[in-house]
């Protein structure tokens, strides 16, 4: 077992038992990896959200056409502009663009789109064409050339599982399952190092857990919640996300998700309860960082794998391909980029993608990592007039 995976397999097994104060105490006494005081964290809504119904073309009768069981009605969407509004349970999604905070970028997507869940977030985590495969993604990528050696929470995955967006060949990210969890323990004195390197390292990792405790408790003192979050698992997450961020430990990339998205049936109901969790868990995250005058540095990054098809099925929709992304924070100009979606000229009864997703990466990249993002594969040209 090489020692990428063997990290690989502590990080995910221990679950925050073991890893998390060492992430605690790590960054804080540490300079920034990156010049700038910048993180980006990704919320990736698990599969494939109905594009057409978070961010929704009232206006195009096309629209009511095509999705007879389906379509929300004109007067209950919310944020009209343009022609195109938020699904209800997005009202605060509403809100923070007006407040110009909330940039949406429509009909995102890659060449010759494939619509298996695994395969398509196998694509988008990892930056390459629908026809190639690697082992490592593009945040990971980057790490391994950004942090010049290992640092185990450049990274952090808020998660149950690894994912494969930070895998590089460092392994600069760690998977934490349950923050909660957490547990300091005595200190081993005076450790000998064994003619086993995997047991040595795995020893180094058990270690270092324990180092500057009072630091560890420091750095909890300094951070707490200010606002109420909700009791949802996103939610959570958020809250913890946002205490890292406000404790001034200086990891670069945060990553969580929501499941639940594939909508084949009883999309209504089920759809407005994962935006509404998404809705109030991401509006509380973002009115935490606002009120710690925090949220210029936080670049938040809402995706799916996929859309789903343009016509429903009777009750919900089918794999699509493009769908709108959402960026909040980070000093976006809070606009809506990309045409609306042009349901009379579909691709076999989906959308055109008109931007691809590669180009919102670079961006990131570019003007919140001042990172090269050819020097990882990247090969788009970032997407104009996001930021400011």
């Amino acid at each position: 077992m090489n020692r990428r995976n063997f990290l690989t397999l502590t990080g995910t097994f221990t679950g925050g038992l073991l890893v998390l104060p060492d992430f605690l105490h790590a960054f804080g006494s540490q300079n920034n990896l990156i010049v700038g005081e910048q993180c980006v964290v990704f919320v990736q809504l698990n599969g494939g959200n109905d594009g057409l119904n978070t961010f929704i073309p009232y206006d195009d009768p096309l629209y009511y056409d095509l999705r007879t069981k389906i379509a929300l009605n004109k007067d209950l969407v919310v944020g009209k502009n343009k022609g195109m509004a938020f699904h209800p349970s997005l009202k605060d999604f509403a809100q923070m663009q007006q407040n110009g905070d909330l940039t949406v970028i429509q009909n995102v997507g890659y060449p010759e789109p494939i619509r298996s869940h695994f395969r398509s977030q196998e694509i988008w985590q990892t930056a390459t064409d629908s026809n190639k495969y690697i082992n490592d993604g593009w945040l990971g990528r980057f790490l391994d050339l950004q942090c010049n050696g290992h640092q185990a929470t450049a990274g952090i995955n808020l998660d149950s599982i690894d994912n494969l967006a930070l895998k590089g060949v460092e392994p600069n990210f760690i998977t934490v399952k349950d923050p909660d969890r957490f547990k300091v323990k005595s200190k081993e004195e005076n450790v000998t190092l064994s003619k086993n390197p995997h047991l040595d390292f795995v020893r180094k990792i058990a270690n270092s857990v324990t180092e500057g405790s009072d630091e560890i408790q420091k750095a909890l003192v300094k951070s707490k919640t200010e606002i109420s979050y909700p009791k949802t698992e996103l939610s959570k997450n958020l809250e913890w996300i946002a205490r890292l961020i406000k404790g001034n430990l200086n990891s670069k990339v945060y990553y969580t998700s929501l499941n639940g998205f594939d909508t084949h049936d009883n999309q209504l109901s089920i759809h407005e309860r994962k935006l509404t969790d998404l809705n109030d868990s991401l509006y509380s995250f973002y009115s935490d960082l606002k009120q710690s005058q925090l949220l210029q540095n936080v670049t938040i990054v809402v995706f799916s794998e996929f859309g789903r098809r343009v016509k429903d099925n009777g009750n919900g929709t089918d794999h699509g391909t493009a769908a709108p992304m959402f960026i909040i924070g980070g000093n976006n100009k809070g606009t809506i980029l990309g045409k609306n979606p042009n349901l009379a000229d579909l691709d076999n009864g989906d959308l055109k993608y008109e931007i691809d997703f590669r180009s919102v990466y670079a961006s990131l990249l570019k003007e919140k990592m001042n990172f090269d993002y050819a020097k990882i594969g990247i090969l788009n040209k970032p997407v104009s007039g996001l930021f400011g």
